[in-house]
């Protein structure tokens, strides 16, 4: 199910408020029907609910019972001269109650429509069924006709909420579900279109909205890498300069649907349901690594050189969620190349010492650290820094392949240091292995 529905304002719907009783012997049965309205409209049993029995002119309880297949549910015998409610509950399900029945009763049938399976409790039965009880019977004052006519409107009101609730979540079903199969198949903007649908149609339900939300922004990313790509390979500098701005602007799109899903997720009740708390971390987790993604792309691609400090809360969080240590290697590793591009070598440095720390020989860790030790010695005519950055990448050397990324970049610095600050390499200090 999309979405979840419990509405224990509608528990007890007008025409519950009926009572209809049946007396026959002693210990007379009591039989009756749950069905199920699905969102679609379509009307089914609601198999293997749970109906629970609550007495309402006294404290006490009887057995509960399951409906089986046909929805279906019996007990063998209620006692004479009580009045009972019964609740409904299930996986899949609201709540609902029936109140004002008796032993005798028969083909009694039970409403409920999809929901997040929740249990009321004997209290929340009672304080439903004290609210219902409340209303006035008879012939009514103008002050009782008054109050009658304001419940029926908050009631209307309450229906009408449901019904639009149920719309969105069957139209946000099926956008999500066309939007998967659109990303799939690589027709990025059928996928883009499909997601804003569903988000449209449901815009602020944690169960649902940041998941269309993080495929909006998987299938905006793909896009822009695919035009970034065009552009890399177009000789004419304009036309690359163009293609790098439309890649952007996906890359921007993506990262405010980033947004606006994490706001979903913040703005939303604390989890209680196990199964919820793991999908809630799930989907952050998922959302995070993909906003991470966006931005090293930004940043390494050339296209957004100015996102640094957006990047750094991204990764933090990033960090203080992940457990797997190679993920959280890469995700240093990732906050380094983007600093570092965007001219933050102060801040870049620390994030590839603590990938050295563990990964002596990294040759991207070493070149990054090498390359911003050398940046910031240089600025700041800091010989020992200017040091350290030619070991880091004299190291580089030994280990890197011909056809890394910052070979040409790395042997610049080396060779600068050499002639011009007249720095000879030291062997890095050998690290401990524990």
């Amino acid at each position: 199910m999309f979405r979840k529905f419990l509405f224990l304002s509608l528990a007890v719907s007008l025409t519950a408020l009926v009572v209809v009783s049946s007396v026959s012997a002693q210990g007379s049965p009591v039989r009756g029907q749950v069905k199920l309205t699905k969102a679609d409209g379509t009307v089914v049993p609601a198999a293997d609910v749970t109906v629970e029995v609550f007495r309402t002119d006294a404290k006490g309880t009887l057995p509960s019972a399951k409906t089986n297949k046909k929805g279906e549910f019996t007990f063998v015998q209620f006692p004479l001269g009580q009045t009972f409610a019964l609740a409904v509950s299930g996986v899949g399900i609201s709540p609902k109650i029936e109140p004002g029945v008796r032993a005798g009763r028969e083909n009694i049938v039970i409403s409920v429509s999809e929901g997040d399976g929740k249990k009321l409790t004997e209290d929340e039965v009672r304080e439903v069924l004290a609210s219902a009880a409340s209303m006035p019977t008879g012939e009514l004052t103008a002050a009782q006709k008054k109050e009658q006519a304001e419940f029926e409107k908050k009631n209307a009101e309450i229906v009408a909420k449901n019904k639009k609730l149920q719309e969105g979540d069957a139209v946000a079903s099926k956008a999500n579900s066309e939007g998967v199969a659109a990303l799939k198949a690589k027709d990025y903007a059928t996928a883009i279109a499909k997601f804003s649908e569903g988000v449209e149609a449901v815009p602020d339900y944690v169960g649902s909205t940041p998941v269309m939300l993080n495929g909006k922004m998987v299938a905006l990313k793909a896009r822009g890498y695919d035009v970034y790509r065009e552009g890399a390979a177009n000789p004419d500098g304009t036309a690359r300069k163009a293609k790098y701005e439309q890649a952007n602007k996906d890359y921007d799109e993506g990262l405010a649907a980033f947004t606006q899903a994490m706001t979903v997720i913040k703005g939303a009740p604390a989890a209680t349901d196990p199964n919820d708390q793991k999908n809630r971390a799930s989907i952050t987790l998922e959302l995070l690594s993909n906003a991470m993604e966006i931005h090293r792309l930004k940043a390494v691609g050339g296209v957004d050189i100015g996102k640094g400090a957006e990047a750094k809360a991204v990764i933090t969080d990033y960090l203080a969620l992940e457990t797997d240590a190679l993920k959280k290697a890469k995700a240093e590793m990732t906050l380094g190349d983007i600093l570092r591009e965007n001219g933050d070598c102060d801040g870049a440095i620390p994030a590839y010492k603590k990938i050295l720390q563990s990964s002596a020989d990294d040759a991207d860790a070493l070149a990054g650290a090498g390359l911003c030790l050398f940046s910031v010695g240089y600025g700041n005519s800091d010989k020992a820094q200017m040091q350290e950055g030619l070991n880091y990448m004299t190291r580089f050397s030994e280990v890197a392949p011909d056809t890394h990324r910052l070979k040409t970049s790395v042997k610049d610095a080396v060779d600068l240091l050499k002639t011009e600050q007249k720095l000879a390499p030291q062997k890095l200090p050998a690290k401990r292995r524990t």
